[in-house]
């Protein structure tokens, strides 16, 4: 049986905010935000610019919900901390950063 892979998100919208999620299949979800046909009505608003961070969750669902409410409940300035250096999150061997380079590259993908 595979392991079950997450992904935990923060997008840079056009508003400046941040808005942070969880999926299994980071491409699909992003172009959902993209194109406004996910259940986010957030996105919809305030279109991603960017997806500034991620990291791939190699746990179950209920630990990428868990991390994705840590950061939620953050501040902004938490967030950009954690965008600048996303390995401040992934002290549990289950989280997985991606540097900014290795994100373009999966993302060019689109």
């Amino acid at each position: 049986m595979s392991e079950s892979c997450y992904w935990v998100y923060i997008l840079h919208c056009s508003n400046g905010s941040y808005y942070t999620g969880y999926t299994n299949d980071l491409q699909k979800r992003y172009q959902s935000h993209l194109n406004g046909t996910g259940k986010c009505k957030y996105t919809r608003s305030f279109k991603p610019l960017t997806i500034a961070q991620c990291w791939k969750i190699e746990s179950d669902k209920s630990f990428a919900m868990q991390l994705e409410r840590k950061i939620k409940s953050l501040t902004r300035s938490e967030k950009e901390k954690i965008i600048a250096k996303p390995s401040l999150l992934a002290i549990d061997p289950r989280v997985k950063t991606m540097t900014k380079k290795a994100r373009d590259h999966y993302m060019d993908k689109l």
